[in-house]
């Protein structure tokens, strides 16, 4: 598969996942979303790109301190009704940013989107 843009990332994950709270591909040094869309006027994408950046540095500086040699292949934050998931692409510069409610939204579902589109995300 050809690499694609983060705004047609974004599109995509809307095909596949339509009922998701948010989702976003942000640059990870800078946490500037690239691209975005939110169901919910109420959430704002861009705040959560921005704070969610944070969350993949440190996650990446503790992984270094430690010096466990590992990779990160997602992170799950799970709240009382939503999940949130962070996808690294595979040199790092970019991830996804993925918010769905826990109800509506199968768990290995939410991965293998997240897998499949950040593997291909330009």
């Amino acid at each position: 598969m050809a690499n694609i843009t983060p705004q047609q990332c974004v599109q995509n994950i809307l095909k596949e996942l339509p009922s998701l709270v948010a989702v976003a591909v942000v640059e990870t040094e800078t946490g500037m979303p690239l691209a975005h869309h939110s169901n919910l006027a109420t959430f704002d994408a861009e705040t959560a790109a921005a704070y969610n950046t944070e969350v993949i540095k440190q996650k990446l500086k503790a992984i270094q301190a430690l010096k466990l040699n590992q990779v990160v292949q997602d992170i799950l934050l799970t709240l009382t009704d939503q999940l949130h998931l962070l996808k690294l692409s595979p040199d790092g510069g970019k991830f996804i940013y993925l918010a769905v409610n826990s109800a509506d939204t199968n768990l290995a579902m939410a991965r293998q989107v997240l897998k499949s589109q950040s593997s291909v995300l330009n």
